[in-house]
């Protein structure tokens, strides 16, 4: 199946491994790109030798193009797209939208530049300042998400855009791949079912929380740093909801100090991404806090296996996922299914 993805990119299917922070590692990224699909490394939650080494891992497993997810608000923004760039990778992705002078240096070093969206409007600026594609995620993603349904955002960026488009949120099978072509997208991109595969690094305890919810036990709380953020209702987010300011702002310094112990960075640089992740919003201290370190309570559950301290970061596909296939089991079973349900459609 060829689309304006594939022909982008590289990739033999129009799939999209998101990258999830200690999730999409080495191990996950090279299985997802060896079956066909277009792998995302983490960035976020490396350092940045760390992340040069973790590309050079990518590399020595898999010959097949990938990319790396990097953060565009943070301080060492600049070191990163050098390492992309120094080791060849072939597609940048930004959580946050980047701006116009780092698209165009990634541009001219030849590196696909693919931002991820939430609504039509930034959809149009990143397009506007040179952006190859976009992905688009609509409010059944996981993670910080929006309040739009993917069925709605999806197509007004498809019309309202003139580059390839990359649908996220609530996909998991070939009948999404198929929607989603029908509405204009070039490909699907999917975390959680990514997540919830035998080639994923989490915890097989971790996974069968996943696999043992349903649809209603996947949540949007804003507890955990003040931003809308899709989860898992666990204890750690019951426990955050009820908290009050002073418990609250106490454990935020407890799990910013754990945080600064492994990343290495000052309680300045730390308060300082605190604020850049605010976007405007009135967050307390606790919240900047919580912002700043929220990879330290995923941390909790996604490496060390604990769901009762941590955050599980979910996308609401979560409800309807029932196993663990492999990367190549699980695209191949897509791209099956997508070519079923097109043959089976009644001719027009």
């Amino acid at each position: 199946m060829r689309t304006a993805l594939t022909e982008l990119v590289g990739v033999e299917h129009p799939i999209v491994q998101t990258g999830m922070g200690w999730v999409a590692g080495p191990r996950l990224v090279s299985a997802a790109a060896n079956a066909g699909a277009l792998g995302i490394l983490a960035s976020a939650t490396m350092t940045v030798p760390e992340l040069r080494a973790a590309v050079r891992e990518v590399r020595s497993r898999t010959d097949r193009p990938f990319g790396v997810n990097l953060r565009a608000d943070a301080a060492d923004a600049r070191e990163r797209v050098r390492i992309v760039v120094e080791e060849g990778v072939r597609v940048a992705s930004f959580a946050l939208a980047p701006s116009r002078e780092l698209i165009a240096e990634l541009k001219d070093a030849g590196v696909v530049v693919i931002p991820s969206v939430g609504a039509r409007r930034h959809a149009e600026k990143v397009a506007a300042w040179g952006a190859d594609a976009v992905v688009v995620q609509g409010g059944e993603g996981g993670g910080h998400t929006g309040e739009v349904a993917t069925t709605v955002l999806l197509p007004q960026v498809v019309d309202a855009v003139g580059i390839p488009v990359i649908a996220a949120g609530g996909f998991h099978d070939g009948r999404g791949l198929v929607a989603a072509l029908s509405y204009g997208a070039a490909g699907i991109a999917m975390g959680t079912r990514f997540l919830l595969t035998s080639d994923s690094p989490v915890p097989d305890a971790v996974k069968a929380r996943y696999l043992a919810a349903g649809v209603k036990d996947v949540t949007v709380t804003t507890a955990v740093d003040g931003l809308p953020h899709r989860m898992l209702r666990t204890e750690m987010v019951a426990a955050l909801e009820r908290a009050g300011r002073v418990r609250g702002l106490a454990e935020a310094v407890r799990r910013a100090a754990g945080f600064r112990r492994i990343s290495g960075l000052s309680w300045t640089a730390m308060i300082r991404d605190g604020l850049a992740m605010r976007h405007g919003k009135d967050l307390s201290l606790s919240q900047v806090l919580l912002a700043a370190n929220t990879p330290m309570l995923l941390r909790a559950s996604m490496v060390e296996g604990r769901t009762d301290l941590g955050v599980m970061a979910s996308g609401q596909v979560a409800g309807v996922i029932e196993d663990l296939p492999s990367c190549e089991e699980l695209v191949t079973r897509v791209m099956a299914e997508a070519a079923h349900v097109l043959r089976t459609l009644p001719p027009s």
